[in-house]
C-alpha cells in the first residue's frame, strides 16, 4: 500500500474499529510502510484495553537497552520509524499525548504551566466516560502538586520524579515508598492488571517511569553494567558552529560528556525493560495479550553533545525524534511490520479513541494511526520561560523527512505559559536532511535571497506561520 498524503480531518470511528484489508498480510511480510486500514471481519469483539508506556528524556538511540520492548512491540506491533515529540519538553509533550493537541492549543507551553491543561479534552477523560478503568502508574505532569490527585484516573501512584525511596500520591494518600521507583511502577500496573480478573470493565493504564531522566540513575543490578562503546556522530561535538544560534555557538558538551550521559540513561533503561516483559507475561497469563493495544514512546528526545548540546529544547533531530512502537494483534496490528510515516505524540489520543470506538472530539491535532492518513511534515514548536539565562530562545520548525526549516523568536511565556514578546525573527535555519542528516550545514547562513528563493523558503515560511496560526 502506498503512503497518502492527506490533510487531518475528522474520522468516522467505525472505519477506524476495523481490520486489515485483505492484503495487509502481504504487507506485514514485506515490512513495508502499511496504511493502517482494517477489515471488519477481523474486528475485536470488545473494546480493547488500552496501555501507554511513556518514558522520560529518551533519545531514539537506545534500542541496546529495551531488546524485549523491541521484540514484542516491534516484532509483533509496528515500528514508526519517524516518531517525534512535537514540543521536545516534559510536560507540553504529556500534555500533547493527553489531548491529542499542538502545545500553543492546549496552552502547556513549559514545564511550570501544566495547570493550564484543559482536563475535559484529555483521552483519560474521554475513556472514564465511557467506561473504560483508569490507572496511572508513575510520573504526571512537571509542577504538579503531589498532593492533587490527577484527574480523570480511578487508581493511581502518582510519583514524585526520583529513582530511589520517593514520595508518592498513592490513591490520594502521599506517601514515601521504598526502592527503585521504576520496579514500583511495575508492581502497581501489574496490581492494576490483576484487577480485570474481578472486574469485567476494559481498562486504560498510563506506566510512565521517570527513565531516562537525569540524573538517569540504575536500579542496583545495572550499576555497573557495560554498554556498547560510542564514537559519536558527525554532529558531535561539531567543530564548525559559526552558522548556528549564539547558544549553540557558545555550547561546551564534549564526546566524553555525551558518553557518560549514554551510559546512565542506557543503564536506567534496562528496569524500563524488565518492567515492559513483566506487563507482557502478565497479559499473557491473563489472556488479555491480543485485545490490548500497547503504544511505547518517549515524551522527548535527547540531544548527546551534539552540535555542543546535551540536553532537550532545541530543534535538531535528537532532541525531537523518539522510539514509537503499537502493537494490536486482535486489531490486525501484530504482524512486525514497518510504518514509516510522519507520526508524533499528537497521535496518541486520536488513535486511542479509535481503537475505543469513540468519536474523535473538536479541536484534536493528530490523527489516528490505525487509519492510512498521512503527513508530508510536522510542526515542531518549543517556547522560552522567562527573559533572562541562557539557551535557546522560542522557536518552531517545518520538519519533513527531507528538509527541515527552523524560525527563532523574540517570544517569551510566564509560568502559566502565556507569551510575550514582539514575535520577531531572531535567526534562521535551514537543513537538506537528505544531504546532511546531521544538520552540519545552516544553509540559510549568509544566504543570499535568490538561494533562499532556490530552497523554498518563502514557501516554508508561510506554512511555518500557518501551522503557528492553526
Amino acid at each position: 500500500m502506498s503512503e497518502q498524503h492527506t490533510t487531518s480531518g475528522p474520522r468516522n470511528s467505525a472505519v477506524g474499529r476495523r481490520g486489515f484489508l485483505a492484503g495487509a498480510a502481504a504487507v506485514a511480510a514485506a515490512a513495508a510502510t502499511p496504511a493502517l486500514a482494517r477489515d471488519a471481519a477481523a474486528a475485536p469483539a470488545a473494546r480493547p484495553n488500552i496501555l501507554l508506556i511513556v518514558t522520560d528524556d529518551q533519545p531514539k538511540q537506545t534500542d541496546w537497552a529495551i531488546p524485549k520492548t523491541i521484540e514484542w512491540l516491534g516484532g509483533h506491533g509496528v515500528t514508526f520509524t519517524h516518531g517525534h515529540a512535537a514540543t521536545p519538553l516534559c510536560a507540553p509533550s504529556r500534555s500533547s499525548i493527553f489531548s491529542g493537541r499542538h502545545a500553543h492549543h492546549h496552552g502547556v507551553r513549559n514545564n511550570s504551566a501544566s495547570y493550564s491543561l484543559d482536563q475535559t479534552t484529555t483521552v483519560q477523560r474521554h475513556l472514564k466516560q465511557a467506561g473504560y478503568r483508569t490507572g496511572l502508574f508513575g510520573k504526571y505532569l512537571n509542577a504538579w502538586t503531589l498532593a492533587d490527585n490527577p484527574p480523570h484516573f480511578e487508581e493511581f501512584a502518582l510519583l514524585q520524579p526520583g529513582y530511589n525511596d520517593a514520595r508518592w500520591n498513592v490513591d490520594g494518600t502521599v506517601q514515601q515508598l521504598p526502592g527503585y521507583t521504576t520496579n514500583i511502577v511495575k508492581n502497581r500496573t501489574l496490581a492494576f492488571l490483576d484487577k480485570s480478573t474481578t472486574d469485567s470493565r476494559p481498562w486504560f493504564a498510563y506506566v510512565t517511569p521517570y527513565a531516562s531522566h537525569a540524573p538517569n540513575t540504575p536500579a542496583p543490578k545495572y550499576t555497573e553494567t557495560p554498554v556498547p562503546a560510542w564514537n559519536g556522530r558527525p554532529s558531535v561535538p561539531e567543530d564548525d558552529r559559526s552558522d548556528k544560534p549564539a547558544y549553540i555557538r557558545n555550547a561546551t558538551s564534549t564526546l566524553d560528556d555525551a558518553r557518560e550521559t549514554r551510559k546512565r540513561q542506557l543503564r536506567s533503561l534496562l528496569s524500563v525493560d524488565d518492567a515492559v516483559q513483566a506487563i507482557h507475561d502478565k497479559l499473557v497469563a491473563l489472556g488479555q495479550l491480543e485485545n490490548t493495544l500497547v503504544i511505547f514512546t518517549g515524551d522527548n528526545g535527547y540531544t548527546w553533545a551534539d552540535h555542543g548540546w546535551t540536553k532537550k529544547s532545541v530543534p535538531y533531530s535528537p532532541a525531537h525524534e523518539v522510539p514509537f512502537y503499537l502493537s494490536w494483534p486482535a486489531g490486525g496490528l501484530g504482524g512486525g511490520t514497518t510504518d514509516h510515516r510522519i507520526v508524533a505524540n499528537i497521535d496518541i489520543a486520536p488513535t486511542i479513541l479509535d481503537a475505543a470506538g469513540l468519536a474523535r472530539p473538536a479541536g484534536q491535532d493528530g490523527r489516528s494511526l490505525l487509519g492510512s492518513e498521512s503527513r508530508d511534515h510536522l510542526l515542531v514548536q518549543w517556547w522560552k520561560k522567562g527573559t533572562g539565562g541562557e539557551g535557546p530562545k522560542s522557536w518552531a520548525s517545518y520538519v519533513a523527512k527531507d528538509k527541515q526549516y527552523t524560525e527563532y523568536y523574540d517570544l517569551y511565556t510566564d509560568a502559566t505559559g502565556a507569551v510575550s514578546g514582539t514575535g520577531q525573527v531572531t535567526f534562521r535555519e535551514y537543513y537538506d536532511l537528505a544531504a546532511d542528516p546531521y544538520q552540519l550545514k545552516n544553509l540559510l547562513y549568509q544566504a543570499t535571497p535568490a538561494q533562499e528563493q532556490a530552497l523554498g523558503v518563502p514557501a516554508l515560511a508561510a506554512r511555518l506561520a500557518a501551522d503557528r496560526a492553526g
